[in-house]
């Protein structure tokens, strides 16, 4: 699976322990920055996860930033992007069971590397399918789409 990470100055760290996890664990990584850059904008980095995915570039995203609240925001603004905090393996789960959401955001001030490796895990090995947990979700998830796509024609 290819999968787009993405971090402010604030998750530098825990992006690069999750490069090297992911990696090892057969994951084509491919890093949409920011690095140290301490200029550089999280939205601007959200966007560009998002819209690697939109475009098929990659089929996944994980965002990080000091609470993964930033980045949930800005890539929820990314038309067809549905983004969900994932603080624990559960949540980090139904955001792709239950919701079909294609990117995860972590808080690097929130979660340590083991935790964030277990949501990673939890988030990339599942997959929203109407045969399994996505059946019950998938008139929500429907419907969440249909008003973005109403909002969006303002």
């Amino acid at each position: 699976m290819k999968v787009g990470i993405g971090a402010d100055i604030n998750g530098t760290q825990l992006k690069q322990a999750l490069i090297t996890y992911l990696s090892s664990e057969g994951y084509e990584i491919t890093d949409y920055g920011a690095g140290d850059a301490a200029a550089t904008m999280y939205p601007d980095v959200a966007l560009r996860v998002c819209q690697a995915i939109n475009s098929g570039e990659v089929e996944r995203g994980i965002l990080i930033c000091g609470t993964g609240l930033g980045m949930e925001i800005a890539a929820n603004k990314v038309k067809g992007i549905r983004a969900a905090v994932a603080e624990d393996v559960y949540s980090a789960e139904r955001a792709i069971l239950s919701n079909n959401a294609q990117v995860i955001t972590m808080g690097a001030r929130v979660i340590g590397p083991e935790v964030a490796k277990l949501c990673a895990d939890a988030f990339l090995s599942n997959e929203f399918t109407l045969a399994g947990h996505g059946k019950a979700s998938n008139a929500k998830v429907e419907r969440i789409m249909q008003i973005e796509e109403e909002q969006m024609s303002y």
